[in-house]
């Protein structure tokens, strides 16, 4: 792997990987995904609308049928560092996909981050992540990228179990949750040398 890689780059070659990793679903760099929906004017139950996107740095969907597919998790992505503004940027999108995609997962991903652990102004700005990751190098140590895939597995079960609970509320067979508690879960590493 190279000493130094674009952002694009990196975020394929990880989307690349992911891809061949997780059964059933669907893994691209650069996809667009919708974000905003303006109507210009209304016809008789019916709308004109101008759709607006962003296009992610990795998405992971879900195919429903020929040519019909579902987002279920973004991974905007990052390398070496991320500035304040970029926590808030990108909490920003992804407050602004899930208005559209209620039932979307959302994260933020830093590569090459050498010793240096998850940046406090993440903690800070992120509001809207649900999930933060970052690996020391490019490539992956063993114990990050089976971090990344058990987060990625958790995410599509959440995306999918929020899209049940939102669309399917007012059915009368629908599952009938009593109690919703969303912990924080966190992974360290006790020696900083690995």
């Amino acid at each position: 792997m190279k000493k130094y890689m674009k952002e694009t780059e990196w975020a394929k070659l990880v989307a690349e990987r992911l891809d061949t990793e997780l059964s059933g679903f669907h893994v691209q760099a650069g996809k667009k995904l919708t974000y905003a929906n303006e109507i210009i004017e209304y016809d008789e139950g019916s709308s004109l609308y101008n759709e607006m996107g962003y296009e992610t740095d990795i998405l992971i969907y879900e195919s429903t049928g020929e040519k019909k597919w579902k987002p279920r998790v973004v991974i905007e992505t990052k390398i070496n560092s991320v500035t304040t503004h970029d926590a808030i940027t990108y909490s920003q999108k992804a407050s602004a996909h899930k208005y559209v995609h209620p039932y979307l997962r959302y994260g933020i991903f830093i590569g090459n981050r050498k010793h240096y652990p998850l940046p406090g102004r993440l903690f800070r700005h992120g509001a809207h992540f649900d999930f933060m990751l970052s690996w020391k190098g490019y490539e992956p140590l063993e114990y990050e990228w089976i971090a990344l895939i058990e987060i990625a597995n958790e995410e599509i079960s959440a995306s999918k179990q929020l899209e049940e609970m939102f669309f399917n509320s007012r059915n009368k067979d629908r599952i009938k949750y009593f109690a919703l508690h969303k912990p924080l879960i966190t992974k360290s590493i006790k020696n900083t040398n690995e």
